[in-house]
């Protein structure tokens, strides 16, 4: 069985998603293709890095994941195929290989040089298209491409710590369909520099002070039944392992969510404070 995963920004009004299929199938019928997400903000290669870190490792290694989103290639970005964690990411390196790996070094990366094999008329996603269909059939990747060393940085949307190693300052990177905002601080680099240090979360003149293991862990008194709780703000480490803030169990298409409600929007601040 050939997994080939597809993550793009195309929506699914359209018939971009669909022909994209076809082509797969074209190319290689015995393919098993799974949709990850098709409602990528246009262009946010921040919130298609995140979705596929958050979603890759649930496939079986082998595992060929298409992520179209900013995939034009130019003079600056170029087609690249990233093998990493024994899994195959086809993407424009335009940022989105960096944050998914994460400077964890790749397994091999190599520039795609078959644009002048296919015919006159292909596009980009013909391009992947190949190259995926190629690498599920077992293909060697040195067939499609010149292997490099290093990906395209981001330089913004990056997590900084203070010099004294007492503040982690990151950003909001993704706005789920609950309105739980998602932001960049990874549960590793808190344990890195927590210490077992009290802490303060903030953000927009508001304040945590616990990260909660779980959701329900907000209700804290046995005086009181788990639905007083709704509506609180909290902070979790969610399943992909990042900093979430949310509010309890709150509807945003009735009262509102932690976006709407806390202000919290995509590329904010938020920092952790660690208190020595």
């Amino acid at each position: 069985m050939s997994i080939i995963t597809l993550t793009t920004d195309y929506g699914l009004k359209d018939h971009f998603v669909g022909a994209l299929k076809g082509k797969i199938l074209s190319e290689y019928s015995d393919a098993v293709i799974v949709d990850i997400s098709h409602y990528i903000d246009p262009f946010n290669t921040a919130e298609a890095s995140y979705i596929v870190s958050a979603s890759y490792n649930s496939f079986p290694k082998g595992t060929v994941h298409i992520i179209g989103v900013d995939l034009e290639a130019n003079k600056e970005n170029q087609h690249i195929v990233m093998q990493w964690n024994d899994h195959f990411f086809i993407a424009a390196d335009n940022g989105i290989l960096s944050m998914l790996s994460q400077k964890i070094i790749p397994q091999k990366i190599v520039t795609i040089t078959i644009h002048d094999r296919l015919h006159s008329e292909a596009t980009d996603l013909d391009v992947f298209v190949k190259v995926a269909c190629h690498i599920a059939k077992g293909g060697a990747l040195s067939v499609i491409g010149k292997e490099i060393n290093s990906l395209k940085q981001v330089t913004d949307l990056q997590v900084i710590v203070s010099e004294d190693a007492t503040e982690l300052k990151g950003n909001v990177i993704y706005i789920d369909h609950l309105g739980n905002v998602v932001t960049n601080i990874s549960k590793k680099q808190f344990l890195e520099y927590s210490k077992g240090r009290a802490y303060e979360i903030t953000f927009k003149r508001t304040v945590i002070k616990t990260i909660l293991p779980y959701y329900s862990a907000i209700a804290t008194s046995d005086k009181y039944p788990v639905k007083y709780y709704e509506g609180e703000k909290m902070a979790i480490f969610n399943e992909a392992g990042f900093l979430e803030i949310a509010i309890f169990r709150s509807n945003p298409l009735t009262v509102g969510s932690a976006s709407t409600l806390l202000g919290l929007n995509y590329r904010d601040l938020v920092s952790i404070t660690f208190k020595n």
